[in-house]
């Protein structure tokens, strides 16, 4: 490919109504990595409705100081549910490696995260996420050819925001479009 291939790395996909993988269905997905050798991304409006950070915590035997507060822990894509991805603000740096995606966001996968998250120690803004979304050479851009996703720049207000409901919308808004205007199938005149 030539150097004005499309680069998404920190930027938001945006889920059209055709999007045939119910997975993504009205996601809005951040993407951390974008290359001629594939994507990575975290969907960003999707909580877990059955698992909570102090459980998390609990689990992997990290304490929690009195008074930290509780982050919502999201379904960050169909890709290795086990492993978990926080994306913070870049006042944070771990020393066991963090991804510098853009001037506002830094995503850490290491276990360290949480556990300054958990002593009140962590970076100023966070969310965490169980699992990825993952495409491999050309299977991103492919999907965006057939009306599978929209993109536009990310904003720290949809990718942190506590509305999750309201992100996709917003997401659309933001480059324009009117979700009510937007159909899932195709009409005739």
């Amino acid at each position: 490919m030539t150097s004005d291939r499309l680069d998404l790395t920190g930027k938001l996909l945006i889920a059209m109504p055709e999007m045939g993988d119910p997975r993504f269905a009205q996601s809005v997905v951040y993407m951390c990595a974008h290359s001629n050798d594939g994507g990575m991304g975290l969907i960003v409006n999707k909580p877990q409705t059955d698992v909570r950070f102090s459980d998390l915590l609990e689990q992997l035997g990290i304490d929690r100081s009195p008074g930290v507060r509780d982050i919502r822990v999201h379904f960050g894509g169909p890709v290795d549910h086990a492993r978990g991805f926080v994306l913070h603000s870049t006042d944070y740096r771990s020393e066991h490696g963090t991804l510098r995606v853009d001037d506002n966001i830094s995503m850490t996968a290491t276990l360290d995260v949480l556990e300054h998250i958990a002593q009140g120690k962590g970076p100023d803004t966070s969310m965490l996420a169980l699992g990825y979304a993952g495409w491999g050479p050309g299977q991103l851009e492919a999907e965006i050819a057939q009306n599978g996703w929209l993109t536009c720049d990310a904003r720290d207000d949809i990718v942190f925001g506590r509305a999750n409901e309201h992100k996709w919308s917003a997401a659309l808004k933001h480059i324009g479009i009117d979700p009510l205007l937007l159909s899932g199938t195709a009409g005739r005149a």
